[in-house]
């Protein structure tokens, strides 16, 4: 079949989190099943380096954004080995920036993000059809993307070319949701009377790009099954919940994969020591050159925990914050790596500062660093207050690093508790998101390591763990296949 991917990142070539890596490796899976996969995104600066294997399409178009005219340019890589293309939509104005969603030095969004995405939105529909491309499915990803399924159904119904066409949107965080002023609506180039208290596209008096799109799309999936039925609720709905209780029979969860080309201790170019199952000295050896990095002493019987986060509260860095200094009083080291609130930032110096032999954060993003914590932490910490789907935890398990998560989201569908009667499980959770249940987890893995034979069969039994993406790639076709289904248009 002809797959459409639109998404706003696709590692390598744009990433700031979690939805690069998936849109990375997914549209891969596609086309090694010999799936037609076409995946567009925009053109931002960061991809520049990038620019000489690319290739000018052969496209003269204008987009018009209520009065504005955008000139728009188009880029292709082509896989030399899979039916696979990467198609980039460029226009300087909107996309040659230095970040991707919002102003480094305000920190907040770029005032224009919608009529970027607008433009992006309108721009794969119009550029699919100009070069012939014509989708079975159109499968979007988060608010960026968002309103192709609206365009299709009301501004391309009547179209020959999209006709047959249907949409899937995976919401990877519904926090995100796209909204923007309520004049934003008349750039959207969709009739006004739309727009009322209630319509699929209005949100409290603003437009809501995600919302446009739990409406329209024909299908609707999240990056893990937990996460597709909390979404539905209050705690985690995010205003959204009412919405997707109504779509709730199209909601399907699909729990994100892991590239082990790139992420699996026996093939991971970015550490030193490869190691597997079988013989575990390697894992060692990364540890040591991990604390020599770290500048932290090497301590033979002293579990080293690792964090690999953006630094915010939903990572669960507040509940950190307050057991931090009864953390510190065990026979413990933990190494950071991320960035995010201002706060934690100085949280983390000053718990450097206080215990120099057994802290260090390093804040910043630096993805050879992130492998090197993955193989040579023994422990990994991921306390989130909500996490959809959540990707370190599984890259962990197969460096056989053992996690200590919170039951949410995508973290409770790949971390089962250790069980201390028949060994079973692969690492450590909690339910209630209070500090003393994450110090009572993270006292119960400490134990288990001093136990060096328990905790070794613990680790083998995490790196036996595949969460590689076949599987998820094989459901995501079968639901693609449904949509196109006689069946499927019969239940409508």
């Amino acid at each position: 079949m002809n797959i459409l991917i639109a998404t706003s990142e696709v590692v390598p070539y744009a990433k700031t989190g979690g939805l690069g890596d998936v849109c990375g490796a997914l549209p891969q899976a596609f086309a090694k099943m010999g799936h037609n996969t076409k995946v567009f995104l925009p053109k931002y600066k960061s991809t520049d380096a990038h620019a000489h294997l690319m290739k000018k399409i052969d496209v003269s178009l204008q987009i018009a954004i209520n009065g504005s005219t955008y000139e728009l340019s188009c880029f292709s890589i082509k896989d030399k080995k899979l039916p696979l293309e990467y198609i980039f939509i460029a226009n300087d104005n909107l996309f040659n920036r230095p970040e991707l969603y919002m102003d480094k030095a305000t920190g907040k969004d770029y005032k224009d993000n919608d009529d970027r995405f607008i433009f992006f939105n309108q721009a794969v529909l119009q550029v699919s059809k100009l070069i012939s491309f014509k989708p079975d499915i159109a499968h979007v990803h988060d608010w960026q993307a968002a309103l192709i399924p609206a365009y299709l159904k009301l501004n391309y119904q009547h179209d020959p070319f999209y006709t047959n066409c249907k949409s899937l949107l995976t919401i990877h965080n519904l926090a995100f949701h796209g909204m923007f002023p309520n004049k934003s609506f008349t750039k959207l180039g969709i009739s006004t009377k739309l727009f009322y208290p209630t319509s699929p596209f209005e949100f409290y008096g603003k437009v809501n790009f995600l919302k446009a799109a739990i409406a329209y799309s024909d299908k609707i999936t999240t990056v893990s099954k937990t996460y597709a039925k909390e979404i539905q609720t209050v705690e985690f709905g995010c205003g959204l919940e009412g919405v997707l209780k109504e779509r709730s029979k199209d909601i399907v969860g699909i729990l994100n994969g892991v590239d082990y080309k790139i992420w699996s201790p026996t093939r991971d170019s970015e550490i030193a020591f490869s190691y597997r199952p079988q013989n575990l000295s390697g894992k060692k050896a990364n540890k040591i050159e991990l604390l020599n990095v770290a500048k932290l002493p090497v301590r033979d019987k002293t579990p080293l925990i690792g964090i690999i986060s953006r630094l915010s509260d939903q990572k669960g860095f507040d509940l950190i914050e307050e057991i931090a200094d009864k953390l510190f009083s065990y026979n413990v080291q933990v190494i950071l790596l991320g960035t995010g609130d201002k706060k934690y930032h100085e949280l983390f110096k000053s718990l450097e500062k206080k215990y120099p032999d057994k802290c260090k954060a390093f804040l910043k993003f630096d993805n050879s660093l992130a492998h090197k914590i993955e193989a040579g932490a023994d422990i990994f910490l991921m306390p989130s207050k909500y996490e959809p789907c959540g990707l370190n935890q599984i890259f962990s398990l197969k460096y056989g690093t053992i996690p200590i998560v919170r039951k949410v989201g995508g973290l409770a569908d790949t971390v089962l508790p250790y069980n201390h009667s028949t060994g079973s499980g692969n690492g450590f959770v909690f339910e209630k998101y209070e500090s003393s249940e994450l110090l009572t987890s993270i006292q119960e893995a400490l134990e288990l390591y001093s136990h060096r034979h328990k905790w070794t069969k613990l680790m083998k039994s995490a790196m036996a763990e595949d969460f590689s993406w076949q599987k998820s790639a094989d459901q995501y076709i079968q639901l693609f296949e449904s949509l196109l289904s006689k069946n499927y248009e019969k239940t409508l």
